[in-house]
């Protein structure tokens, strides 16, 4: 399949599945909903919940991908041909969606050592109390389990770069069992 049919697939399913939060959203923000979910609460594990991200993240990471830092065979062709005005919209529009609670079953022993793996690496500094997120730092606290395991995992293996360096970083010193700690800790906040 090639990106222009991926990106047609995703468009049709958003248009099918929209509903009621195509009337409030931006108008591009119908396409984001085949992958991120109704208001960004996504459904697929793999994917990010956008709702209650900041806007500024957000706005950075669709930057990053129409502009090559960050690559996906769906997202890349999707974002390519949006003016910085759109990115913005877009942005502004998830940040101010509220996030889903999260069903995923946490392990509390494996939460209580995602905790203090994540006081020892002094995640907080960037990432705030809660794991809120703040400015250009993702709000990290409840998203999806698997994607935060993926991208634990690609900062790791330089799989993922756009961080100017410090998840990278903090990444290399993480073992599987940190990451997989760390993404029961986060998930359930």
């Amino acid at each position: 399949m090639t990106r222009s049919e991926i990106a047609a697939a995703c468009l049709a399913a958003a248009l099918a599945s929209a509903g009621a939060a195509a009337q409030t959203a931006p108008a591009k923000a119908v396409i984001c909903s085949a992958c991120h979910g109704e208001n960004g609460r996504s459904t697929i594990p793999t994917n990010p919940v956008l709702a209650g991200q900041t806007s500024r993240y957000l706005y950075l990471q669709l930057r990053d991908f129409q502009e090559g830092r960050r690559s996906d065979p769906q997202m890349s062709p999707i974002v390519k041909d949006l003016t910085r005005d759109e990115l913005r919209e877009l942005a502004d529009w998830f940040s101010k969606q509220k996030p889903p609670v999260q069903s995923f079953n946490v392990d509390p022993a494996k939460a209580k050592l995602g905790k203090a793996k994540a006081d020892e690496t002094l995640c907080t500094m960037c990432h705030l109390g809660g794991f809120a997120g703040q400015n250009e730092i993702p709000r990290v606290a409840g998203q999806n389990y698997d994607y935060i395991v993926k991208q634990l995992a690609d900062f790791k293996a330089r799989r993922r770069t756009n961080d100017a360096g410090n998840m990278t970083s903090v990444s290399n010193t993480l073992s599987d069992a940190d990451i997989e700690n760390l993404a029961h800790y986060l998930v359930g906040l």
